[in-house]
């Protein structure tokens, strides 16, 4: 009997149906394994995201440094240059007062460089120099005018063709030559100082970033000031104090529409406003500010509004009730609360501006500017619209010179960005 109930026991647990929680089931099992294969899928997937942006990014940086790192460096040939049997006519007693400069600029230093090079080289010898190397023999006579009197070797910046042979693979006859000067001694490589403290030149072997770096800085200067405090402003207004009526829901779309609005219109608007209008100068960092102003005032007005409204209501409540004004209430504790988000913001549209190049380009900061602004009106381009003024150029040398100027850009971003987060972690409070 009792063998037989187990039996039939037995055989009724056989034949029970498969519960939807019975984790033995091949049915369960199946979705189970189904899941897991989905998630590495996804996992899988996502790691092939990161690995393929990772090798774009390298590619980019690794491009730049190799054609970038050769703009900061400089071939140059040592030339000998017999002073006194040259024709400059200068007297060494009038390079020391005040007429110096003009004493130079009477001088026909470039004469005297392509006879210097006629007699070491021979009759082709004037072409493995720079177009621009008797401005060194200038800056030397001018440093040291006692070499009026004596013959001197000079180092002098060589032809484009010279130096992109010596740096990378070139034409055979600049690579000849190359070896031609190197069993002599007569040519070498090193960094270049001229590109980190000069401007623009038509000469790539003398061209300078310094022009441009000083032209964002101060542009971006002009930005900063202008667009932080209006857009805080602005953004605590709008959280703060604003009534919640149409009019208010109309600004709030009009912002969030402008932050989207491409920067060339941005560029349109400065030309019409600051320049046919209010007739400020052209191709001056104060308009390129006021115009990078417009565009970044929206993004720091949002990031500023979102970083608010982050703020707890208990932090409000608490400062009401032990008697603090509205005032208080706001700079005080809300801001200094809301102030990591608002650099957040601030970083976002900082960065967009720096890149930026068509509204400048609307605004005339495309001109060939052969020396650093020295004030905030005076004629300047900044870095983006001088890589694109120098990728624009035919010569070979101005390669290498538009690689060095992104890299240039690239850590101008970073140490802005750099000292941004600094600050908002140095602001941020941990709850």
């Amino acid at each position: 009997m009792s063998k037989a109930l187990t039996m039939n026991a037995t055989d009724l647990s056989a034949a029970a149906p498969r519960l939807p929680t019975d984790w033995k089931g091949d049915a369960i099992k199946k979705r189970i394994a189904a899941r897991y294969g989905s998630e590495r899928r996804f996992r899988a997937i996502g790691l092939f995201a990161v690995m393929l942006s990772a090798g774009f990014l390298a590619f980019l940086l690794i491009t730049m440094m190799a054609n970038g790192l050769r703009g900061f460096t400089q071939t140059e040939i040592r030339l000998a240059v017999d002073f006194p049997k040259s024709a400059l006519m200068l007297d060494p007693a009038a390079l020391k007062g005040f007429n110096a400069d003009q004493a130079l600029a009477g001088a026909d230093f470039e004469g005297a460089t392509a006879t210097a090079a006629e007699v070491a080289f021979g009759p082709d010898g004037v072409h493995l120099l720079s177009d621009a190397a008797w401005l060194k023999v200038r800056d030397a006579v001018k440093a040291d005018p006692g070499l009026l009197a004596r013959r001197a070797e000079i180092w002098v910046p060589a032809a484009v063709d010279i130096d992109v042979a010596a740096k990378e693979t070139g034409e055979p006859a600049a690579e000849a030559t190359l070896a031609k000067l190197k069993a002599q001694g007569l040519i070498k490589t090193g960094f270049n100082l001229g590109f980190v403290t000069g401007a623009d030149s038509t000469d790539p072997t003398i061209v300078g970033i310094w022009g441009a770096f000083k032209g964002s800085l101060m542009t971006m200067l002009v930005t900063l000031v202008l667009a932080f405090p209006v857009g805080v402003l602005a953004a605590l207004y709008l959280e703060e104090y604003a009534p919640r009526n149409r009019w208010t829901d109309l600004i709030e779309v009009s912002i969030n529409n402008l932050a989207a609005v491409p920067s060339i219109i941005f560029g349109l608007l400065g030309l019409a406003v600051f320049l046919n209008f209010m007739h400020m100068p052209r191709s001056a960092p104060i308009v390129g500010g006021l115009t990078l102003a417009l565009m970044t005032m929206p993004v720091i007005v949002i990031a500023g509004r979102n970083a608010i409204k982050s703020v707890p209501p208990s932090i409000r409540d608490a400062a009401l009730g032990i008697g603090a004004s509205r005032l208080q209430v706001v700079f005080h504790h809300v801001l200094p609360l809301a102030l990591p988000g608002i650099l957040t913001g601030t970083i976002i549209g900082m960065a967009r501006a720096l890149g930026e190049t068509a509204p400048l380009l609307m605004i005339g900061m495309r001109a060939f500017i052969s020396s650093p602004p020295s004030g905030f009106t005076d004629p300047a381009t900044v870095l983006p619209v001088q890589v694109f003024l120098w990728s624009d150029e035919v010569s070979r040398g101005f390669v290498e010179k538009t690689s060095a100027a992104i890299i240039v850009l690239l850590l101008f971003l970073l140490a802005m960005n750099g000292l941004a987060i600094y600050l908002r972690n140095h602001f941020e409070r941990r709850w």
